[in-house]
């Protein structure tokens, strides 16, 4: 049974789970260049988060359930539409062979993680099961791998300008227009991304 999470918010706490991050123009880490990640952690022992707008390359969620023998491949041409649609995403560059499911709440099992309301993350294959099944959440992305930082490692980032943070929404967690997620997500807080590109590297 889902309990209930503590009545301060992340925000009120200084920390951004249920946020979205995004990469500054300047960022000099090439693996982050223009990504979106969706923070599912943070806290003064560190963040997870996972990437929401960079596909897998030359696999579907289709064959990954048949890789993981969750189906037979036989089996693949008669899923659920929506299971079918399941995008496949590089999550980061930690665990890239392990799979994490981003999620609407509707779907929760004793492993889930309650981001927030209505975002939730499940690293278990029973969530793939249930997605075959046609019995899954509504909306789902699966990752492979995350992105993790250890302690204040995230908050110094941030300070340096590596990053600015916005709200999520399940537009853009969810849609699979990935291409157009970056400039989306600045623009939902406000930035021009022609002018901040020109800014960048000023002092």
């Amino acid at each position: 049974m889902r309990e209930d999470r503590p009545k301060q918010s992340s925000a009120a706490r200084g920390y951004l789970d249920g946020q979205l991050l995004v990469a500054m123009p300047s960022m000099g880490d090439p693996r982050f260049a223009r990504t979106i990640i969706y923070l599912c952690a943070h806290s003064a022992e560190g963040a997870l988060g996972i990437v929401v707008n960079k596909p897998a390359k030359q696999i579907s969620f289709p064959d990954l359930l048949v890789q993981l023998k969750v189906i037979e491949a036989e089996d693949a041409i008669r899923l659920p539409p929506r299971a079918a649609a399941v995008q496949v995403l590089q999550g980061g560059p930690v665990e890239t062979g392990r799979g994490f499911v981003l999620h609407s709440a509707d779907f929760f099992d004793q492993s889930t993680l309650p981001v927030d309301d209505n975002i939730c993350l499940t690293a278990t294959v029973d969530i793939l099961r249930a997605i075959a099944r046609g019995d899954g959440p509504a909306r789902a992305v699966l990752a492979l791998g995350y992105a993790g930082w250890s302690p204040g490692q995230l908050d110094q980032e941030i300070q340096a300008n590596g990053w600015l943070s916005c709200p999520a929404d399940p537009g853009l967690l969810f849609d699979d227009d990935l291409d157009s997620k970056y400039e989306r997500s600045l623009n939902k807080i406000g930035v021009d991304l022609a002018m901040l590109s020109s800014q960048a590297g000023r002092a």
